[in-house]
């Protein structure tokens, strides 16, 4: 919250965010934030603007940041109380002017933030991050998630792209509240679709004179930009076209010529607070040339596209990559241009590798399509992305998205990039598929996608098709929680035994013992025995009591039979955990085939 203030001569504006107190003057750029521990006393009568003689606390529309006074804890408190004065009739609405973008949290009853990804690729690991967040924030303040394509550069769109990202937002369990496929009241949802409204921005800046036509060939700007790497400079535009006159437009005009539209950057620095980053300075004529906004196909550039849209679909606060963060002060020169409400910024930090490079499409196997065909669950990925990421208290594994939902705090967000730990991912997938096991919905439902797995993988060799049964399918899912990280572990050649009989030959049995029929025979004696619970606890003691009945073969050496004889490997599970599996029908089935053979 702001307000005016007047001590002696001298105005100034107080802002309180969160427990700090912000003094400053007009007209100096750096900026201090004092805290409830000031150390300079100040010296000065406090007094409230008057407007028809009431006191009210009056909102500042132009405000360059500005040097800020040290005030002693008592002084601080006294302002505090003076902001509390007639505050409910106090005429502002906060983030409206210039350099001041609101605090953490949302200001006003609508939130309603975007994800706006280009489809020039299909969905991402980082993609989904910045898509997250967003949905979290939306939902915590009961807000709206909007999905916007920025399809602009039609040169680079990836067939299918828009659909994919569409769909894995569905996957994920993050869909939107508004986009391409579902509408909304603020639609077309694509900006290749609202082209209108562009021109029309355009045309209103041109009108002002914040924007102007530039005729420039494209071979004048590539000698600029030769020109500039030749000198070791940044290339940047010369501005060349702001001095025609208006009648030098008008002609070329006239004569058929096809110009581009540039945003006449304003001299100074531009400041502004975001909600992760703090405070930020940018003079952004000093180093860049007036920016394209609207090319002579009649499509816009990023920088008015996304101005245009915020400000169109009523978006409240832009959650988005901190590489954009430079480009904020652009984006409120135009919003000042163009006379609109900004709105709050929060640029979120880099999602890196874990040796630091930076996540790239080139890698293949950050596509979300990927994870979703290995057999890592949606939650995993919220989970793990907002694990090594920040704006949650600790390094929780485990949270579910309502949890993440509830635990989510912006201004927790670290400014320090989040190094992801992609090694991690099974250990964090058997955490998320154990508690989908112990609902019996969600079971359910790995049931039936395990069910269509065992069909694909072994159709064609299944002996028995009672290993198809619900019943069946979640003896095995149970039992093999905690081991297993992917239910295409279950189908995997380690676990074929559960679903298909192993070819055994007794030769190979013998090559473990020569007590072959031996130890069959006791097996099938053990499960015809009325009374004894085929648990895996109990078929443990009952093994052990087996092997004393043995002469000359150790304990050991029957568990490697047995284990060879049910499932054909050499390592696996316990007999007993196998057994279990199996169930004593199938069990009995192997034991038969062992003294037949």
């Amino acid at each position: 919250m702001a307000a005016v203030l007047s001590f002696g001569p001298k105005v100034w504006e107080l802002t309180v965010r969160r427990r700090s107190v912000f003094l400053s003057h007009r007209n100096r750029a750096d900026s201090l934030g004092l805290g409830e521990k000031g150390l300079c006393p100040f010296k000065g009568r406090l007094r409230l603007l008057q407007k028809g003689g009431a006191d009210w606390l009056a909102p500042l529309p132009e405000v360059n940041l500005f040097s800020h006074v040290c005030i002693q804890s008592h002084m601080a408190v006294l302002l505090l109380g003076l902001l509390q004065l007639r505050l409910a009739r106090a005429p502002w609405r906060a983030g409206r002017w210039r350099g001041y973008c609101g605090g953490p949290g949302p200001q006003s009853p609508a939130v309603r933030v975007r994800f706006a990804p280009s489809p020039t690729g299909f969905m991402h690991l980082g993609g989904l991050r910045t898509a997250l967040y967003n949905y979290i924030f939306a939902k915590k303040y009961k807000g709206s998630f909007i999905l916007r394509l920025e399809d602009t550069d039609q040169t680079r769109l990836v067939p299918g792209a828009a659909e994919n990202i569409e769909d894995m937002l569905e996957w994920a369990g993050i869909p939107p509240d508004e986009s391409p496929r579902r509408g909304g009241p603020v639609g077309p949802y694509q900006q290749s679709q609202r082209l209108n409204l562009y021109a029309q921005a355009a045309e209103a800046l041109l009108r002002t004179g914040a924007a102007y036509y530039c005729f420039c060939t494209p071979q004048r700007l590539e000698l600029l930009k030769k020109e500039a790497f030749r000198n070791h400079q940044t290339p940047r535009y010369d501005n060349r076209c702001r001095l025609l006159s208006p009648e030098h437009v008008a002609r070329k005009l006239a004569e058929g010529a096809e110009p581009i539209v540039r945003f006449r950057l304003e001299e100074g620095a531009e400041t502004f607070q975001d909600l992760v980053y703090g405070w930020n300075r940018h003079e952004v004529a000093s180093v860049e040339g007036d920016p394209v906004i609207l090319k002579n196909d009649g499509f816009p550039t990023y920088h008015l596209a996304c101005v245009v849209d915020d400000h169109h679909m009523g978006i409240s606060h832009v959650l988005r990559g901190s590489e954009w963060l430079v480009s904020t002060a652009k984006h409120l020169l135009l919003y000042k241009a163009l006379g609109w409400e900004p709105p709050r910024f929060a640029h979120l930090p880099l999602l890196l590798n874990k040796d630091g490079s930076k996540l790239s499409k080139r890698q293949g196997d950050i596509f979300l399509e990927h994870f979703a065909s290995a057999g890592f669950l949606p939650q995993t990925l919220l989970d793990i992305i907002t694990n090594y990421g920040s704006g949650f208290a600790g390094n929780q594994m485990g949270r579910t998205l309502p949890e993440l939902i509830e635990q989510f705090d912006l201004s927790g967000i670290s400014t320090h990039s989040a190094l992801l730990d992609l090694e991690k991912l099974p250990e964090f997938n058997r955490l998320h598929l154990m508690r989908l096991l112990n609902d019996k919905a969600q079971r359910l439902q790995l049931v039936k996608k395990l069910r269509a797995m065992v069909e694909e993988v072994y159709g064609k060799h299944l002996e028995d098709r009672d290993v198809l049964s619900e019943d069946y399918i979640e003896r095995i899912l149970l039992l093999g929680q905690g081991r297993i990280s992917r239910l295409q572990d279950l189908v995997s050649p380690a676990y074929s035994y559960v679903w298909t009989r192993p070819a055994v030959a007794r030769a190979q049995l013998q090559t473990i013992s020569g007590e072959v029929d031996v130890i069959a025979k006791l097996v099938l004696e053990l499960l015809e025995t009325p009374g004894i619970p085929l648990t895996q606890e109990v078929l443990n003691q009952e093994l052990k009591r087996l092997s004393e009945k043995t002469e000359g073969v150790e304990y050991v050496r029957m568990m490697k039979l047995l284990r060879m004889a049910l499932s054909g490997q050499q390592r696996g599970p316990a007999v007993a955990e196998m057994m279990v599996s199996l169930g004593p029908k199938e069990v009995r089935e192997r034991m038969q085939r062992v003294l037949s053979s």
